[in-house]
């Protein structure tokens, strides 16, 4: 049995894995409601619905954890129950952009920066710049064999635009569409530029570079990043229990 976790504990695990010291506290997350009680039971969660505390009490849980908690009722939930919140850290590092976890799993290799946001606060203070893609290297596939790959392992995809290039080599995976984009994307060799939501305003640049897209739906890799989020957790804590919804 190893040393109680408490929700500081997890707090500070995320504060470090979403590099949060380049947000603003306004969009940094963390604690959206304190305890002190130990938590053996974690649930995962997009976001409060009707009966949320419902399900905290018959999954016995000692915390949440959610991207979207602006509706929750605290009132409802027991009050010894901590829950903490990510929306855009988890956004820019569990979904579709500068994700190490993900390129992993499309074995994107030799990584690069796409792109970058920099956020100033209302006290005008300068955050670090972060980004909000990747380019990686991967062995040449072609466009159906990346459809299957990517319909594997997020339940399917909005839309797919096919290009000029038959086998694609190297690949973005950006948390933002727009022409910028896309041509920078082309510029350094992109053939596949894969996203969340298809941008119609973006078409004319994906015309012009021939560029193949693949817009996996915006839901579709939040709830990837929930998963991919209980693994994290799961590997730095073998003991907590997870769940989600």
């Amino acid at each position: 049995m190893g040393q109680p976790i408490f929700l500081a504990d997890i707090a500070d695990f995320l504060q470090t894995e979403f590099t949060t010291v380049q947000y603003p506290d306004t969009e940094a997350g963390g604690v959206f409601k304190s305890s002190d009680r130990s938590v053996q039971r974690i649930g995962l969660a997009l976001e409060p619905w009707v009966d949320i505390a419902g399900w905290v009490r018959s999954e016995r849980l000692d915390a949440l954890w959610l991207h979207r908690p602006w509706q929750l009722d605290l009132d409802s939930l027991p009050s010894d129950v901590g829950v903490l919140m990510h929306h855009l850290p988890f956004d820019e590092h569990l979904t579709t952009g500068y994700n190490k976890h993900l390129a992993a799993i499309l074995s994107l290799k030799s990584l690069e920066e796409l792109g970058y946001k920099q956020a100033v606060d209302d006290s005008g203070n300068t955050f670090p710049k972060r980004p909000i893609g990747m380019i990686g290297n991967v062995p040449a596939q072609t466009d159906e064999a990346w459809l299957d790959q990517i319909a594997q392992e997020f339940g399917g995809y909005e839309r797919a635009e096919p290009g000029q290039v038959l086998s694609h080599s190297r690949v973005a995976v950006v948390g933002a569409m727009n022409p910028a984009l896309v041509y920078e994307a082309h510029e350094r060799g992109v053939s596949l530029y894969l996203t969340g939501e298809y941008r119609k305003g973006t078409q004319k640049a994906v015309d012009e570079t021939g560029i193949s897209v693949i817009a996996i739906g915006h839901r579709r890799t939040e709830e990837w990043g929930v998963r991919a989020l209980a693994k994290v957790l799961k590997d730095r804590w073998s003991e907590l229990q997870i769940i989600t919804r």
